[in-house]
């Protein structure tokens, strides 16, 4: 559903776009899983290099058990003013004589909001979680550049979880390069 998006610095100091922004034209709450009723306009901002980390383990022997899985989203003490950044920003866009006209008032997360708060109440991954089972040739490193899990024979992982950190973007495109490499070097 987004119909545009765009690039940003959170800081013109920065040396490339920090923040991506989503916009849709209609009222979305919870990616759609809520009803939003109305009219109006979504404008999402995503930090695309967090320094948070989180953990994906396992909860259990029996592999139909879920993992355990603690995003830890703001945990690090930079992330969440480069989400305040972003907020201002989109903001100013939305604020922009273009747009203004069409935007009777801000619905989410509204202007009297604890902004810091409701960062931390919504913030989550956008779909792009990477770096669960990062390749590379450290002992450290579950899979190598090829997927193969280190300690077991005829395993491979081939998705975003390779990567060993999140790209400045979205992760479909590098994740068909990796399938693709791998695919190549596993029928040579």
């Amino acid at each position: 559903m987004a119909e545009a998006g765009g690039f940003a610095r959170s800081d013109p100091t920065r040396d490339r776009p920090n923040l991506q922004f989503h916009f849709l034209p209609a009222l979305i709450h919870d990616h759609g899983r809520r009803t939003a009723w109305g009219y109006g306009l979504t404008l999402h901002v995503c930090d695309l290099y967090p320094q948070s980390r989180g953990t994906i383990r396992l909860a259990s022997p029996d592999p139909a058990a879920p993992p355990s899985i603690r995003a830890n989203y703001l945990s690090h003490p930079d992330d969440l003013p480069v989400l305040l950044k972003g907020l201002d920003l989109a903001r100013q866009i939305t604020r922009a004589p273009a747009l203004a006209r069409h935007i009777r008032h801000e619905t989410l997360p509204g202007p009297a909001q604890d902004l810091t708060a409701d960062i931390r109440q919504r913030a989550e991954t956008i779909y792009h979680p990477v770096g669960t089972c990062r390749m590379g040739l450290d002992d450290r490193a579950p899979a190598d550049p090829q997927g193969r899990i280190r300690g077991t024979t005829g395993l491979r992982v081939v998705d975003a979880s390779l990567m060993p950190r999140i790209i400045g973007g979205n992760t479909n495109a590098p994740t068909m390069m990796i399938a693709e490499t791998i695919a190549r070097r596993m029928l040579a």
